[in-house]
């Protein structure tokens, strides 16, 4: 008699244990959010295939905006480089040498055709007036003044015609061939730019401050074009996600600030709110919150304003609900 009772008392407690352990929370209202902290790593890696020549920083290093990380072997980019800046300098020459026009040296030639040029029209200026007056006599006929005055008028001409070539060479080349020639100055400057766009890829430096997390390739180890060679995680790229429930998401806009306490933390830590979530969710097992666990909820990510570990879990204070 006395044993079953005790197994009827063993069972009522343990019945009202569990109980227990399911009402009460239900019956009681958390002051906290529960969330955890989470880190998008950066994927830095080279644009080409080569050995990599150097590794300047280590796993769990931190590095400050402008620190180098690695180099990739550069000596093919180095070469088109090279190359690229021979086919800027050939092409500025052109654009400078159609804008200048012929040099003295050829100028010199048009400079002898105009002397001589003036040389046939004066011979034939003496001519026209050593026979006019013989013609007027009789001693020549009328036709062989027809004769020497076409000889003076063609003279004329073709003392004109090298003058103006002597002006046109002194001009330079054509609009339209300055135009083409500064199109190709243009062209070589794109080049050169890619050139050397392509050269730093192979040296890329830490865009914001940030901590290594992974390096994948080490110094003398071949790397393939556009594989990660190492990752980061930037402080700006930290944030906390914790989970609101629907009848106190009014409460959260983008860019509020929160409260939040984590362990081995400072005091009065906050976070700025970046995203809420549009579409709502059941609480994920993560989150041990059993209040919470038959209900929807809306994820809220807010970047906090000191530095964390992702997956360090953070209680988020509440917001009240605008009303």
């Amino acid at each position: 008699m006395k044993q079953r009772l005790l197994v009827i008392v063993l069972l009522l407690a343990a019945a009202a244990l569990i109980a227990a352990l399911v009402l009460i929370p239900r019956l009681t209202r958390s002051n906290v959010l529960t969330g955890y902290v989470e880190g998008e790593p950066l994927y830095l890696a080279a644009p080409v295939s080569g050995a990599v020549a150097q590794v300047y920083v280590q796993r769990g290093d931190r590095v400050k905006a402008g620190d180098r990380l690695f180099v990739v072997d550069p000596k093919q980019l180095a070469a088109q480089r090279q190359q690229a800046q021979a086919e800027l300098g050939a092409a500025e020459a052109q654009a400078q040498d159609a804008r200048k026009g012929l040099r003295p040296l050829e100028l010199a030639v048009y400079d002898a055709n105009i002397a001589a040029a003036e040389a046939r029209a004066r011979d034939a200026a003496a001519d026209m007036r050593r026979v006019q007056p013989l013609v007027r006599k009789g001693i020549y006929a009328p036709a062989r003044l027809d004769d020497v005055r076409a000889a003076l008028q063609t003279a004329n001409a073709q003392l004109t015609a090298a003058k103006r070539q002597r002006d046109a060479a002194a001009l330079g080349a054509r609009e339209g061939q300055v135009e083409a020639a500064d199109s190709r100055v243009a062209q070589a400057q794109a080049g050169l730019a890619v050139a050397d766009a392509r050269l730093s890829d192979l040296a890329p430096i830490a865009p914001s401050a940030a901590r290594v997390e992974e390096v994948f390739f080490q110094q003398g180890e071949w790397s393939i074009a556009n594989q990660p060679v190492l990752s980061l995680l930037p402080d700006d790229r930290i944030k906390l996600r914790f989970f609101v429930p629907e009848q106190s998401l009014s409460a959260y806009r983008i860019g509020s600030v929160v409260r939040f306490a984590c362990d081995g933390c400072a005091k009065g830590l906050s976070a700025r709110i970046t995203f809420v979530s549009p579409r709502p969710e059941f609480t994920p097992p993560v989150i041990y919150s059993r209040e919470a666990r038959d209900r929807l909820v809306y994820m809220v990510e807010a970047r906090p304003s000191t530095r964390l570990n992702p997956g360090q879990p953070v209680d988020v204070t509440p917001l009240e609900p605008v009303r």
